[in-house]
This record gives structure tokens, sequence and C-alpha cells, in this order.
């Protein structure tokens, strides 16, 4: 398949030519397999497995972020809820709060399907955070290029991410991206990877007054603002699916450099983004608990440079 329209990351536009972008890899075949679908993870960085959720599940649990988005005033009122039409004077590009104490969303994210997934493929009892991301994004940029360990990287690092759409979505209307191969180019980025957005330097006051008095980051959390170009320096192709669509998912690793497509469309699009590891091993304490502290004051560490 070859990408006849522009398209967009972080507003760059792409190289769209088969030697600079593609498309993901299915490993549905593999489901039950686990040895095969780990040597596959290994080898790609990613699990891609379409149609692994019942519809059903993924669109009640649409419909439930539909209707907080509407009682927000983010939805045109002029249009059906389920459809998720953004309003034409607001935008929306994250709310964590679409997720909190939300079954519906809980049930797909937590439910039995995928925790079993899991356990089958780290051959052992799993433990997920308790927080949940959940995004909304309006027509505008995707996230931009970064990897998820300087983020989540103080417990294990063999955490995996889970990305899942909710409901149909076309490449004009994003979507996640990852940079093929990148999971093996860690020695190339080692400086980035040993980032931790939430440390700060003490004998630096001006990092101080801007972590922990202000509640920001010492470090943006992205690996580039333009993904076009930092594909031409790591190498490899950006790959995403070519229509997204309700039962979907995708899994992979700390260290795979992955961002999102631009959404040129004035429909949202609904994606959660959830994290899984063994329960043996230790865990981030900044995502887990009723309350998880997050990026939040509490969760700042502090250390002199």
């Amino acid at each position: 398949m070859s990408v006849t329209f522009p398209l967009f990351s972080a507003g760059h536009e792409l190289d769209v030519s088969d030697d600079a972008f593609g498309f993901v890899r299915s490993s549905a075949g593999l489901l039950g397999h686990a040895d095969a679908l780990r040597e596959r993870l290994a080898e790609d960085g990613y699990l891609y497995i379409p149609g692994f959720f019942d519809p059903s599940l993924i669109l009640a649990a649409r419909f439930s972020v539909c209707t907080r988005l509407a009682a927000a005033g983010l939805l045109d009122p002029k249009e059906a809820v389920i459809d998720a039409i953004a309003h034409p004077d607001k935008k929306s590009n994250y709310n964590g709060e679409l997720a909190r104490n939300n079954p519906a969303v809980e049930r797909v994210v937590y439910g039995p399907e995928l925790l079993g997934f899991y356990e089958m493929l780290f051959g052992e009892p799993v433990r997920h955070f308790d927080y949940t991301w959940f995004r909304a994004m309006s027509r505008g940029q995707g996230s931009t290029p970064h990897c998820d360990l300087v983020y989540m990287g103080r417990g294990t690092h063999q955490l995996l991410t889970c990305w899942i759409p909710y409901g149909e979505t076309p490449l004009e209307m994003g979507g996640v991206m990852l940079l093929e191969g990148s999971h093996k180019k860690s020695d190339r980025i080692k400086n980035y990877l040993e980032v931790d957005v939430d440390a700060y330097c003490e004998n630096r006051p001006a990092e101080v007054d801007k972590v922990v008095n202000q509640g920001g980051w010492s470090h943006p959390g992205y690996l580039s603002n333009n993904p076009a170009s930092l594909r031409e320096k790591l190498g490899g192709r950006w790959l995403t699916a070519p229509d997204w669509k309700a039962g979907d998912f995708i899994t992979f690793g700390m260290t795979l450099v992955h961002g999102g497509l631009d959404n040129q469309l004035n429909r949202m699009r609904l994606s959660s983004d959830t994290r899984y590891q063994r329960a043996s091993q230790p865990i981030d304490e900044r995502w887990i608990g009723a309350d998880p502290i997050a990026n939040k004051r509490a969760g700042k560490r502090g250390r002199v440079c």
C-alpha cells in the first residue's frame, strides 16, 4: 500500500516513500505461542495484534468517553456524540480524566483478555500501572518522538506499553507511529535514555525552581521535535497501521522510539496507553496506588549534579 496524500507529525511533513515509511507487521497469527511472540517482540520491538478485542468492548468504552467529552463541551453539539466530532471552537489533546473511574475503559485495559495476554507473554503473573493515560486528540499535532523509559524508568525496564485505538482511525486521523529498529539502537541515544523527567539537580537553582516550585520537568521528554530529521539521523522507517480498527492493539518496550501522526480531521482520535510488567519486579512508585502521584511534586527526585 502506498500513501498518496501528505502525512504530518509534530507539524513536520513526513517522507512517505517506501524507504522512509511503512506499516507494522501483524503478529495475530502467533497468539497462543509465547516463545514465538517473544522472538517477534525482540526482533521487531513491537507486537501488533489486530482484532484482539471484541469490538463491542471498545465501542462501549468509546461511548463512555464521548459522553464525558460532550458533557465538558468539547464535542460539536450538532453531531452524534459517538462520532466524537470536535467542537469547532475548542481543542483537546489530552484528558486523563476521561479514564478516571471509568469502568468501561478499565474493562478494556485491565480486563482478563489483556492481562491474560501479558501473563502468557511474560510467563508469570503480571502487574499493571494504576494510572491510565487516555488521549482525545483534536485536529492538530501528534506526540513528538520519544521513548517511554524517561517517564517511567524507576522500576523495572522490562515494562511494556499497550496502545489501543477506540474506533476507526485512518492515517489522516493520526495514530501511534514507531521508528523501525530503534529498540536496537539504544547505544546511539544512551544519554537520552538516562533521563528521568522528574529528577532535578539540587545545586542548580533554576532547575529547582522549575521542577520543585513550578512542578515542571527537568527535560522536555522528547528525543526530537522533528520526526522527519530524526528518522534520517537514526535510520529505519516510520511505521504505523494503514487503518487502526476497534479491537486492535499494539505493544512495545521502553526503548522503542515512537510518536504520533497529526490529526488532519475534525473527528477526535481516541486512544489509551497503559503499562504492564512482571509482578515480581520493582515498579515505578509514581504510577501506582488509588491516586498515583504521577508527575506531581511528590514524584520529584533531587540529586547533586
